[in-house]
């Protein structure tokens, strides 16, 4: 398990996730479900749950690699699933990359132009941040891609990263980006991972529950540019389908 060196280099990514924005250009084994059965155990909270049976989920599907399986919190942050379950169905997604590719931290796709400039949202504007306390950017956490608060369109990123946080370094983080984080949180950080200094900055609406590994073979791709995370190869995204668990 990756400890946290990424101290630094998270300062580093942030700018790059600022950057990727108009430019909208973030302690499992890869093979095991994110999910949790057991919504009693003392690690677990909503955003590991396991779906329920009629939940609507997503397939992303990515050529050559596989498919990410995630779950969706709708009443947590209703806008910003309607807008990614609609441009899925609507084969918004279909064809489009992953543009923006950096290992231990994030894969971020949704634009058209592939260049992280461009996409918009199902009501052709921005809209805004639904921020939840007990939604974090952990990782396999599905969130939002924004150019700044209230920005959101049609691109969305997968934090990959793995890397563990002790409680010392999270107080830094706190006191860095102005973030709280609860007694939960600071557990969650430091046995999952996670990218915290992303807290409350972009809207987490979704969790990976299958296909870590596949998320975690994208993000080792060769790039043609490391610091911007720019594949070497286009990574794409065959189709997002959705279903009922």
């Amino acid at each position: 398990m990756k400890k946290v060196y990424l101290l630094i280099v998270f300062i580093t990514f942030i700018t790059l996730l600022g950057g990727c924005l108009k430019s909208n250009d973030a302690v499992l084994t890869p093979d095991e479900k994110i999910g949790n059965d057991d919504e009693n155990e003392e690690s677990d909270t909503i955003q590991f749950a396991l779906p329920k049976e009629g939940d609507q989920v997503a397939q992303i599907v990515i050529k050559d690699f596989g498919s990410i399986y995630v779950r969706f919190f709708e009443e947590a942050a209703p806008k910003a699933v309607e807008n990614f379950l609609t441009h899925a169905k609507n084969g918004y997604y279909d064809g489009l990359t992953f543009h923006r590719i950096i290992e231990d931290f994030m894969i971020q796709g949704g634009d058209p132009t592939g260049t992280g400039t461009g996409g918009e949202s199902i009501w052709g504007k921005d809209f805004e941040d639904e921020f939840a306390e007990d939604l974090h950017p952990y990782r396999g956490a599905l969130c939002m891609a924004n150019s700044g608060p209230n920005t959101n369109g049609s691109q969305f990123f997968i934090v990959q990263s793995e890397a563990t946080y002790t409680e010392d370094i999270l107080q830094q983080i706190e006191q860095l980006y102005n973030k709280k984080f609860d007694k939960k949180a600071i557990q969650n950080y430091g046995k999952i991972g996670g990218t915290p200094w992303l807290f409350r900055s972009h809207t987490v609406f979704g969790q990976v529950y299958d296909g870590l590994e596949v998320l975690d073979a994208v993000a080792k791709v060769k790039k043609a540019d490391e610091e911007q995370g720019i594949p070497a190869e286009r990574v794409i995204i065959e189709k997002i389908v959705v279903s009922e668990y």
